[in-house]
């Protein structure tokens, strides 16, 4: 047994920084710049196996350096395809351990939230909070340290409309929502600011704001653009006649233009791009869809690319360089169920949530199958999964009565 004197000198040990071995292999005596270059041609098993050499170069080997290359090719490690990364203040190799998760489907699920009624929620993420509409209400709540639970309490509680919550997003420190009572809800979070205004004669299914402007899709078959500005709340920019229900809508990051994505029932076209300032039409995506084929998610990835989902069952990359009348990828719902939602990590990661059942499927964009699937609901209590958003290290789906977690961090 160690005395408690010999536990001490251990740990303070341990806590010492680790020093280059005064003698040892000849490799360990060269500069760090060039065993940097020597290790940066060595895979993940192979990094893993030298760290347990020495302490010193259990150390050297964490460096981000050597961990960039292998955490771009790797799945939700917080790098986006143009090397952006996103999660700088976490050691990238800690995020490449995670990412293993995430390819072998190795995760914890559990529950967040539970609701009596059924609900049609959607929900957005911000920094350790999470956003997530119930019926009229929207409910902003404060994650744990862990990520995988939510303090009971909510944070804030915004309201004002008459019906449902369709949408909403966050932008500006505000919250714009579409409710079923055909308005649309301007809310500051960090106060108690609130307005509405009528802006359509039907349900708004959804809406975007991006650089000032609003857009907002009806059943109406109508697009809006709308001016965010405090003086000018409620003033119609433009008017779009659609010829369908709109379900989708997303303002490019260039804010020059946004796209619709509509219910492919009134017009041959689900996905139409329209100029931002004119409202005119600009071009249309794809051809050949069948009717009915409607687009339940569309999201911009760059100016240039975006992704679709919806009724057709099949996710579709489109990128505009090459071709608006073909898209360059798609990915088929291998059970032929609607896709209702999608989300991506900007890189290879990509994430759709299915009509039945709760399924959640992950797929890696390099490949045509898909990854993992998780089934979140049992058949009496089968669900839509209505909204998914992810991080580095957990998963959220938003179901019809409960908003499920997906743990990569601590399966």
């Amino acid at each position: 047994m160690a005395t408690a004197a010999e536990e001490e000198a251990a740990a303070a040990a341990a806590r010492e920084p680790a020093c280059r071995p005064a003698a040892g292999p000849a490799l360990l005596c060269l500069p760090e710049e060039l065993l940097l270059l020597i290790f940066s041609y060595l895979d993940m098993q192979a990094l893993g196996r030298l760290a347990q050499v020495c302490r010193w170069l259990r150390r050297f080997t964490s460096c981000d350096l050597l961990w960039r290359r292998i955490a771009r090719a790797s799945l939700n490690s917080g790098f986006t395809r143009l090397g952006t990364d996103l999660m700088a203040s976490v050691p990238v190799k800690e995020r490449v351990k995670v990412s293993q998760n995430w390819r072998l489907g190795r995760c914890r699920e559990g529950i967040l939230l539970k609701w009596r009624c059924s609900q049609m929620p959607w929900m957005q993420l911000e920094g350790d909070s999470l956003y997530i509409s119930q019926a009229n209400f929207i409910l902003a709540y404060q994650f744990r340290p862990d990520g995988a639970s939510l303090n009971r309490r909510p944070l804030g509680v915004f309201a004002g409309h008459d019906e449902d919550v369709c949408h909403f997003v966050l932008a500006n420190s505000h919250i714009i929502s579409a409710g079923g009572d055909g308005k649309i809800g301007i809310h500051k979070i960090h106060s108690t600011f609130t307005v509405k205004y009528s802006a359509h004669v039907q349900e708004v299914n959804c809406v975007d704001c991006k650089g000032g402007i609003i857009v907002s899709g009806s059943r109406d078959r109508t697009a809006k653009v709308w001016p965010l500005a405090s003086g000018r709340l409620g003033q119609c920019l433009h008017t779009i006649q659609t010829e369908d229900r709109v379900w989708s809508i997303a303002i490019s990051p260039l804010l020059s233009s946004f796209v619709t994505g509509t219910a492919c029932c009134g017009h041959f076209s689900p996905l139409r791009i329209w100029d931002l300032n004119s409202g005119q039409l600009m071009t249309h995506l794809g051809s050949d869809f069948p009717p009915g084929a409607g687009v339940l998610d569309v999201m911009y990835e760059s100016p240039s690319t975006l992704l679709s989902c919806g009724y057709d069952t099949y996710v579709r990359y489109w990128d505009l360089r090459a071709s608006a009348r073909k898209c360059v990828m798609e990915w088929e719902e291998p059970h032929d169920s609607t896709l209702y939602c999608l989300q991506t990590d900007g890189n290879h990661l990509l994430a759709t949530g299915s009509s039945y059942y709760g399924v959640v499927r992950l797929w890696d964009r390099r490949q045509r199958a898909c990854l993992h699937a998780f089934p979140l609901t049992s058949t009496p209590l089968s669900s839509p999964v209505y909204c998914l958003r992810f991080t580095t290290r957990h998963l959220y789906a938003a179901l019809s009565y409960n908003l499920r977690v997906l743990d990569f961090q601590n399966p």
